[in-house]
């Protein structure tokens, strides 16, 4: 996807600090490998060399000369310097993500599933809650405290631009703070093997400007469109009548399941299938007919429909904004 930037351009202020203990432990144990190295070079320069078929004396590697000893003395010294220093690094690198400041910082949930991520956006008034899917908003320079939760088995969350993972385990209630300095679009992923579909566990971490985020979150509180033309209401039709809306919630209509993401606005997310698509008309339509093409193991059936079903059905979901 365009716009996504690698895990060594931190974006945030958490993934600064990871980024900055690495380059230093990278740093040392550069020096490290060159030191040995050099000695290994040296090493060989002066090691003896038997000629004319006459073993060497083996006598004189019993006893270490004076400079030798003290070279060993010194490689341990400079080797435990500088395992303390690593530690002292990852210390202060952990105490440093805890200080993320939490006024005014926005509350999210986080649920994995086997293979998707159920979003939940927190609010004092309850009535201004709601929820997405595989996709997270958030405004720059606002800290974001998230709340996360497995529902079957360990998932870990990470977006290695604003912080490092964070395991989801079954029955554990963990959180993670985050913070966003820079817009984009930042791609997330589970870390942790959670089954077949594990690599295609992705999400996005969209970050915009206050005003830009505001006036997403009001549109994704509003309940679903009003079909405007008579096939997206065959469309809502259909799916209110099938199976669909036992696992899938559409607010503002009688789904309200909870197994499968929140389709009430799907149309203004990026991708389907918690990235494993493009959101468009035509990946739409093959997911809803065949999910198991692109993610085996899916708990979503096939849907093996007439062509004008499918299509009313695509017409209907794709007006979901």
């Amino acid at each position: 996807m365009k716009g996504l930037i690698h895990a060594l351009e931190p974006a945030g202020p958490q993934a600064a600090h990871i980024a900055s203990l690495w380059w230093f432990a990278l740093a040392l144990c550069a020096l490290v490998f060159v030191a040995v190295l050099g000695a290994l070079f040296v090493a060989l320069r002066r090691a003896p060399r038997a000629t004319g078929g006459t073993p060497p004396d083996v006598t004189s590697l019993h006893a270490p000369e004076p400079g030798a000893r003290r070279s060993v003395i010194g490689a341990v010294a400079l080797s435990s310097v500088g395992l303390i220093a690593l530690l002292v690094a990852s210390v202060a690198t952990d105490r440093a993500l805890a200080q993320l400041s939490l006024v005014d910082a926005i509350g999210i949930e986080v649920v994995g599933h086997q293979w998707w991520w159920d979003v939940h956006y927190d609010d004092a008034d309850p009535s201004r809650t709601f929820s997405t899917a595989n996709e997270l908003h958030i405004p720059v320079g606002r800290p974001v405290l998230l709340t996360l939760k497995s529902d079957d088995v360990i998932h870990s969350f990470w977006v290695p631009n604003l912080h490092g993972k964070k395991d989801l385990i079954p029955g554990r209630t963990t959180t993670l703070q985050l913070q966003a300095d820079k817009p984009g679009a930042y791609r997330g992923q589970c870390a942790e093997f959670c089954g077949a579909q594990h690599a295609f566990m992705a999400f996005l971490v969209i970050a915009e400007a206050p005003d830009a985020y505001q006036k997403w979150a009001e549109a994704q509180r509003k309940p679903a469109r009003e079909p405007i033309d008579p096939e997206q209401a065959r469309g809502r039709d259909l799916f209110l009548s099938g199976s669909c809306m036992l696992c899938h919630a559409i607010q503002g209509t009688p789904a309200n399941g909870r197994k499968a993401p929140d389709l009430t606005h799907l149309a203004s997310r990026t991708t389907l299938a918690a990235g494993r698509l493009a959101n468009d008309a035509g990946n739409l339509r093959d997911w809803i007919e065949d999910p198991q093409r692109f993610k085996p193991g899916v708990n979503m059936p096939a849907h093996h429909v007439p062509e004008d079903q499918i299509k009313a059905l695509v017409t209907y979901l794709r007006s979901l904004e």
